[in-house]
């Protein structure tokens, strides 16, 4: 029997990747990435015009999201010599919530020449945290109604979300919000390009738009006392037609047929969340285990029979992962960029030299100098908010903060010190899921970082204390995606009739696997009980100086 294919994309946050998999058993034959012409617009808009942006915008171009499309999967088939005929299935995955206003046509509102000035015309990337005044207002008015579904939600709704996003385009820009025929999460619209139909997938509309199978959207009146110009929202600007993970979306329209080099009879699945998809991709089909995706952010997802309240978590959904489970997604907000932020800002043009010399990273010369400390050895100790907090205090107006420093503070010891910080949030998130009865017994890690950094993984599994597992592929969120494209084309034209099926047969874990040392962790233990004295005093309102600074800084803008 012929070996079948199956094409997976995933779209990051600065780049778009495409791998092509076998599907019997996952060998990833050939990958691409696109790296995105305008990357995240924080700054200014790429236009003509000089168009500032404010503080805590993050937006992106559509288009890149199509140049993904065009120009990596060419380039898979080039590189792998595979027979187009053979590729049964395609999936992609995206960030969450990243969302667009679009006509009725499906047309982006940024790419029309009266609203491409209009940041509120654009793309909105998940790590937008400008609708953070919308996302207070709607968790107090959805407290002073006692609406249910803030219990699926950790209590909070953040400002990363769809409704937050969408109020505030009808606040700020209502010129928008009245030409917007439909608000959509960018991976269910890069579906409808690719098959010429919408099919709004439940994973993003269960975890960012407030949605449940069992009631579905909040009612009129809530949307009605955020803004009466909202009342109708969900019957005029959302879908109600909601796919599971999985489900055939369509096939490639004859246009994309053309433009991408594949057979139109290529299945295209129903879209997924990055994440989400990394979860049986890392072999992960039960409870009891975490998965978090590291990388410029941190995901972290867990599955149980049951549903459990859990403080700000970022959703609890059935089927909102693997059907026959509630999904349980929590996350921090930056991870990857906290150390990106630090190189790119801090570090000494001495250790710049000293890094070229050894022909080696920056990162891994910072590596390599921190990994000679001990736990506690600098006397540093950081929160890890610089892009705010996801979880459990869903609250972007959070910031950073070290503390300890000394004259004689080293920059490996600042960088030590914030990935401790990124490693106590992820055991602070753990607590909260282990203190609502969902039962966490080990860790497995995908993404980007885990492969880079050897010390940050041991310092997680010494402050978490539990064995870490490390996922196979290094391109997990494409490899889940392709196995849900070879869930959709299905049995009989040489896929699987499920996930789980998918899963055994085409992901893996390496040999490695991460464990707690005994005196580290308990040197952690101390370090982490000073953590949650700085998280609960800064984060839960007895000093809310962040809060303020922020207020005095918008002032200039």
């Amino acid at each position: 029997m012929k070996d079948t294919y199956s094409i997976g994309i995933d779209f990051g946050t600065e780049s778009g990747r495409a791998v092509l998999v076998r599907v019997r058993d996952g060998k990833e034959i050939a990958s691409a990435i696109y790296e995105y012409s305008n990357g995240v617009i924080d700054s200014r808009l790429p236009v003509e015009e000089e168009v500032p942006l404010g503080t805590d915008w993050a937006l992106q171009d559509p288009s890149d999201y199509l140049k993904t499309c065009y120009e990596a999967i060419p380039r898979v088939l080039e590189d792998s010599q595979v027979n187009p005929e053979n590729i049964i299935g395609l999936g992609i995955d995206f960030t969450s919530c990243t969302m667009l206003p679009v006509d009725e046509e499906g047309s982006p509102l940024c790419w029309k020449e009266n609203f491409k000035t209009n940041p509120h015309a654009w793309v909105k990337l998940w790590k937008h945290h400008a609708a953070q005044p919308q996302a207070t207002k709607l968790n107090e008015i959805a407290r002073e109604r006692g609406e249910d579904f803030l219990q699926r939600y950790g209590g909070k709704i953040s400002s990363e979300w769809l409704i937050p996003k969408i109020w505030q385009i009808a606040e700020e820009a209502p010129e928008i919000y009245d030409a917007a025929d439909k608000f959509m999460e960018a991976a269910d619209w890069v579906i409808m390009q690719l098959t010429g139909v919408e099919k709004r997938n439940i994973s993003v509309t269960g975890y960012k738009a407030i949605w449940s199978r069992a009631t579905g959207y909040p009612d009129r009146e809530f949307f009605a006392a955020l803004d009466p110009r909202m009342e109708d929202l969900v019957e005029d600007k959302l879908s109600e037609e909601i796919y599971n993970l999985g489900e055939k979306a369509g096939n490639l329209t004859p246009k994309m047929a053309e433009k991408l080099k594949l057979p139109r009879s290529v299945a295209v699945a129903v879209a997924n969340v990055d994440s989400f998809v990394s979860v049986p991709a890392v072999t992960v089909s039960e409870p009891g285990k975490m998965v978090m995706v590291m990388g410029t952010s941190i995901c972290h997802m867990v599955l149980d029979r049951e549903r459990h309240f859990v403080e700000g978590m970022t959703g609890c959904i059935e089927d909102g992962i693997l059907p026959g489970f509630y999904g349980y997604e929590a996350g921090q907000s930056a991870v990857g960029d906290i150390f990106a932020w630090f190189v790119d800002n801090c570090v000494p043009e001495e250790y710049q030299a000293e890094a070229h010399n050894q022909g080696i990273s920056i990162h891994e010369l910072l590596e390599k100098k921190a990994a000679r400390l001990k736990p506690g050895e600098s006397g540093l100790l950081a929160l890890d908010w610089w892009n705010g907090n996801r979880s459990i205090l869903v609250d972007a107006d959070l910031t950073g903060l070290i503390l300890g420093m000394t004259l004689n503070t080293s920059p490996e010891e600042i960088y030590r010190a914030l990935i401790e910080a990124t490693a106590f949030g992820t055991k602070k998130i753990i607590s909260a899921f282990e203190n609502s009865g969902v039962e966490i017994e080990e860790l497995y890690a995908c993404g980007g970082l885990p492969y880079k950094n050897k010390m940050l993984m041991q310092i997680y599994a010494d402050v978490t204390g539990k064995p870490i597992k490390i996922a196979a592929s290094e391109q997990t969120p494409a490899l889940g995606s392709a196995m849900h494209g070879a869930v959709a084309a299905g049995k009989d034209r040489g896929g699987y009739p499920d996930i789980f099926s998918a899963s055994e047969n085409m992901a893996g874990l390496k040999e490695e696997e991460y464990l707690p040392a005994e005196e580290a962790s308990s040197i952690y233990t101390k370090l982490y009980q000073e953590y949650e004295r700085l998280h609960d005093y800064f984060g839960r309102g007895e000093n809310d100086v962040m809060k303020r600074l922020k207020k005095i800084k918008r002032q200039y803008e």
